[in-house]
């Protein structure tokens, strides 16, 4: 009884990491701000998309977060297993488990579908910029698109 319990509340930690993760995802649409980027200048580009490409975009961070507090949780779990050496065994064991579980947790919520945009400007030159799809705006070859640049920003916003 005592091994369903300890592996029901490694499932329940193991879930809490997941939903600690998507909370902490922020919004990277080309139509999002952060504040430190509020009120700033940005210079504004004007183009055509002259081409597509469906991408994945992985997270930097999801991943080590989700290993570190999977083996956290685990390693927590697995001590209340047994007594003496049992103990320690079990928390090393659940440690290594939480940490790999939530690694793989940590992957799955970081990858998010994106989009290489292909732009012509205005001005001749040819650019092309990775953001996040944004189910507001779909973009499609021929479309006219605003490029705005910030420092080592650059978003794409369909033009109106």
């Amino acid at each position: 009884m005592k091994h369903t319990t300890v592996f029901s509340g490694f499932i329940v930690g193991i879930l809490l990491v997941n939903v600690l993760l998507v909370g902490c995802s922020q919004n990277p649409y080309g139509t999002a701000y952060s504040a430190s980027e509020a009120r700033r200048m940005q210079q504004v580009s004007k183009g055509t998309v002259v081409h597509l490409d469906a991408v994945t975009i992985d997270s930097d961070s999801a991943d080590t977060v989700g290993t570190i507090g999977g083996a956290a949780v685990g390693g927590i779990l697995g001590s209340a297993v047994g007594a003496g050496k049992g103990s320690d065994v079990a928390a090393v064991a659940g440690g290594l488990l939480g940490g790999f579980l939530g690694n793989k947790a940590g992957e799955a919520v970081g990858k998010k579908d994106g989009v290489n945009i292909s732009i012509k400007l205005d001005t001749g030159q040819t650019v092309a910029i990775v953001q996040q799809v944004d189910p507001k705006q779909i973009f499609h070859v021929g479309d006219r698109v605003n490029v705005y640049n910030q420092g080592g920003t650059s978003r794409v916003v369909l033009a109106n």
